[in-house]
């Protein structure tokens, strides 16, 4: 990765707030000298991911001799405070990747620009309709999908096949998988799998497959105490019978690969979404899989495809057309898209999916090959979450925590949860 484009982000609360006000942190709608137009162009993801966008942005600099690019990149959840700091300052990059629960919360904040003000250079005649329209909140398109995702279980194959439980076939269930889990923690020696416990994503997998949803099509929440006692009940079984990972790991999950159970090589499996599960090759050199996540009891399956992720440009940068021209480039382009490979997931535009899918090599391939598996098995996706999801994220694990240590029965901790995810969402 190219050390002299990426910067890392601030470390602490105090920076990162100083990083909303300070010069040295540069603003949206910047000049280079010469007259050159200087976007900032943040994501989260893996070294992987990050290799990739600094190979495209290069491509991209080159066709645009009049742009630089400025970019950095971090883990999900420390990306995630960043960002939010950014936009509470009004400092908001020119360009930025956006997960579906992020962009209720930023549109309806003023922090996104719309996008249907550079129709003339952001082409979407190749994406799909029903895809497209995700990104769109009261009408307005916001965010631009970058790629297809879907969850996934990502296993350590070796360890698997050594331990001589059978592989994973094309669907289990909840109770199917526990019990799978249980078989590899006795047969290796350590956890099968990262806690899930602490998942929003994992519980509202399971919820789908009990025919229910995290949240109405108001907005409202879609499940009860007695639903999030359940999953936590399971969880928190599992967890005490040494089948998944323990307390000291999971609460230090922080949204990167490298510091999970299965990346640190202390468990045999992880849920994570099929694109950055991309970031396991470098820590599992001997090989890394994919199975689907487990459905209902009846078989009812709780994954879905998704967006993986958006491409969003600020309400308040100084270049509208220069950034949706990089959006453009990151979605439309041919040699990016052979860069960018599935790293945010298969491309949504068509015909560039239907030409690179067969010259995917290695790890994109095993994506591609997984979510063809998947094909027509699959329940629609859910609506964009409300804002208030982007903050019950934390509030969930925080919850679970209190499980994980004892310090709160599943019951307790899911009326907890319940009680101050109401208020959230009527805020």
């Amino acid at each position: 990765m190219p050390g002299h484009r990426t910067k890392g982000f601030c470390a602490s609360a105090a920076a990162l707030a100083l990083c909303a006000v300070l010069a040295g942190c540069g603003g949206s709608g910047e000049s280079a000298g010469g007259g050159k137009v200087v976007l900032r162009y943040t994501w989260w993801g893996n070294p992987d991911r990050a290799e990739r966008t600094e190979q495209a942005v290069a491509l991209f600099e080159k066709q645009h001799p009049d742009v630089d690019v400025s970019t950095s990149f971090s883990g999900y959840d420390a990306y995630k405070q960043k960002l939010a700091t950014q936009a509470a300052g009004g400092d908001a990059p020119d360009v930025m990747q956006l997960d579906y629960r992020q962009i209720d919360q930023y549109a309806s904040g003023g922090v996104l620009l719309d996008l249907a003000e550079q129709k003339s250079v952001l082409r979407t005649s190749e994406i799909d309709r029903g895809l497209l329209a995700t990104g769109r909140v009261d009408d307005v398109q916001y965010a631009i999908p970058q790629g297809r995702g879907t969850e996934t279980v990502a296993y350590d194959v070796q360890a698997w096949k050594r331990s001589g439980v059978p592989l994973p076939g094309k669907s289990w269930t909840w109770s199917e998988w526990a019990d799978t889990m249980r078989a590899l923690a006795k047969k290796t020696g350590k956890p099968g799998a990262t806690d899930p416990g602490q998942s929003e994503d994992a519980f509202e997998v399971w919820l789908r497959g009990q025919g229910k949803a995290l949240y109405t099509k108001k907005g409202g929440l879609g499940f009860s105490a007695a639903d999030l006692t359940r999953w936590w009940t399971f969880t928190d079984k599992l967890r005490r019978e040494g089948a998944v990972s323990p307390a000291e790991q999971t609460t230090q999950l922080d949204g990167s690969v490298e510091n999970t159970p299965l990346g640190r090589g202390t468990s045999v499996t992880d849920a994570n979404w099929d694109a950055p599960a991309s970031g396991f090759v470098a820590l599992i050199p001997t090989g890394v899989a994919l199975a689907p996540m487990p459905s209902g009891e009846d078989g009812t399956p709780g994954q879905y495809f998704k967006p993986s992720m958006f491409l969003g440009v600020s309400a308040n940068t100084g270049h509208p057309k220069e950034a949706a021209q990089l959006v453009d480039f990151m979605i439309n382009d041919r040699e990016a898209a052979k860069i960018l490979g599935a790293s945010r997931g298969i491309p949504v535009n068509e015909t560039i999916r239907a030409e690179t899918g067969p010259q995917l090599r290695d790890f994109d391939k095993t994506i591609a090959g997984f979510q063809a598996s998947l094909e027509g098995t699959l329940k629609d996706p859910p609506q964009a979450p409300p804002s208030g999801d982007n903050a019950l994220q934390s509030t969930f694990q925080r919850d679970y925590d209190q499980v994980s240590y004892a310090r709160m029965s599943p019951r307790e901790a899911a009326e907890n949860y319940v009680t101050e995810a109401k208020a959230e969402l009527r805020s």
